[in-house]
């Protein structure tokens, strides 16, 4: 039986091969010829996570605490003592002068100690920074083929996911008129 060639076939040749006791419609399969097969392609994204990571100078204060020695301000009294007793020439002039340099040697030894303190009290840190980066990367992705086809001289479209070559496999569906 040979639909797709242009031959008629009646209805009343067709019965005999499909009658089970009342009139039903039948199915067969031709082969049409493709004219043409476009693929058609979509654009697709996609995004790939990486770690970006770059060294950074921080300036910091350092954690001390602030009970700051009494050695520099001792040591200063100390020897400001001793030189206010060996400048003093009477006995008088010696307890004085001891009293006097221990005070002005217990201010600058912390005068002293202060300074140092807060000299210590930034220091520069390097840190390693990172940050997630999204690279986005496009490309063109097949999603089917828009495929041409004739069959008993109707032309129709239609996409299918596959290039079908040269031919294409149709359904034929008969139903009788009633």
């Amino acid at each position: 039986m040979q639909l797709g060639t242009g031959k008629l076939i009646t209805l009343a040749a067709m019965l005999p091969l499909y009658w089970s006791g009342s009139l039903q419609a039948a199915t067969v399969y031709e082969e049409a010829q493709v004219l043409s097969s476009t693929p058609i392609y979509r654009v697709v994204e996609s995004s790939t996570p990486s770690q970006e990571c770059w060294e950074e100078e921080v300036v910091r204060e350092a954690g001390y605490r602030d009970q700051r020695s009494a050695t520099p301000g001792i040591l200063g009294a100390v020897i400001g003592g001793a030189l206010g007793n060996a400048a003093g020439h009477h006995k008088r002039n010696q307890q004085v002068g001891t009293v006097v340099g221990a005070i002005l040697g217990g201010s600058i030894g912390r005068d002293i100690g202060s300074a140092n303190a807060s000299r210590q009290a930034e220091y520069v840190d390097v840190v390693e920074r990172c940050r997630t980066v999204h690279n986005v990367q496009q490309q063109e992705k097949l999603i089917g083929y828009d495929v041409r086809y004739s069959y008993n001289g109707l032309e129709q479209t239609v996409r299918l996911p596959d290039d079908p070559g040269t031919t294409l496999r149709v359904r034929v569906d008969i139903q009788p008129v009633q």
